[in-house]
């Protein structure tokens, strides 16, 4: 069977830093590249925010400020998603986030967008999962941070409500070892839910998210920047312009080569066996 073509997703997230101009720039690149969408992250921060962690103070390009208002000085609201879903619309490329509480998720079904998105963080936030299940839209299930049975939850959810899902192994290190990658869990969740499995990568480099293609994987989604040396959590694990050219350069390729299984023989190697053969 032909391989169907690699749904390939750049994961903006929060490496905007809360300037729509960079948001802008990247999905811009995320075209020009050939990514298929592009993914941000929504919050409510005063919901999000770990009690433990607001009032703790952090230096920030904003000053020392607390973790609670930092999360606020990155957030998109109304007006820049506004922008966001025109913008991707202009340039024809698909655009997605994924809501990290119910709130979130109810401001992002506004847009009517075509794909949704579990984070791995919440993977185990029930609440959550069945405010998305029940939206019916097409979702991205990230299982990092999680252990199977966790899995086994989700996906149970999501058939509850019947809402059509692709499962993406994940190990949420920041950047992941290759030595922690296991990939083969690729093949795990194919076997053991019968569905769709992708990838969400975190490493440095781009053989790994190819490796996991050639594994059976259906979707890659990389966190991408404008410089990995930027300021902010996320930078150091994310692909630059160069590193998303070679990704989707490579799996594209991937694609091409991989054929059908049906064994055939060429035009061009019956004139070579005619050259070689003396029986």
């Amino acid at each position: 069977m032909p391989l169907k073509k690699i749904f390939i997703i750049g994961e903006i997230g929060i490496n905007h830093n809360g300037s729509l101009k960079k948001a802008k720039e990247l999905i811009l690149l995320a075209k020009r590249v050939g990514f298929d969408a592009v993914k941000f992250q929504k919050r409510t921060p005063e919901i999000t925010t770990p009690k433990s962690k607001a009032n703790l103070e952090r230096e920030t390009p904003w000053g020392k400020i607390t973790y609670l208002e930092y999360k606020k000085k990155i957030e998109f609201g109304k007006k820049e998603f506004d922008e966001i879903n025109k913008f991707c619309k202009k340039i024809n490329i698909y655009w997605f986030a994924s809501p990290w509480d119910v709130e979130s998720n109810n401001f992002i079904n506004k847009y009517k967008l075509k794909f949704n998105k579990v984070a791995s963080p919440m993977l185990t936030n029930i609440e959550l999962l069945k405010s998305i299940a029940k939206q019916k839209r097409f979702t991205f299930i990230s299982t990092g941070m999680s252990k199977m049975k966790d899995v086994e939850k989700a996906v149970k959810i999501f058939r509850k409500y019947n809402c059509k899902f692709e499962l993406m192994h994940c190990v949420s290190a920041y950047p992941s070892l290759d030595k922690d990658l296991n990939l083969k869990m690729i093949q795990t969740y194919k076997k053991k839910f019968k569905v769709n499995v992708g990838y969400s990568g975190h490493e440095k480099s781009v053989s790994p998210s190819l490796m996991a293609v050639c594994m059976g994987a259906t979707s890659v989604e990389r966190h991408i920047t404008l410089d990995r040396t930027m300021w902010g959590t996320d930078h150091a694990a994310s692909l630059e312009e160069n590193g998303m050219k070679n990704l989707v350069d490579l799996i594209r390729k991937f694609e091409k080569a991989h054929g059908d299984g049906i064994k055939k023989f060429l035009p061009i190697e019956k004139i070579k066996l005619k050259e070689n053969k003396y029986w």
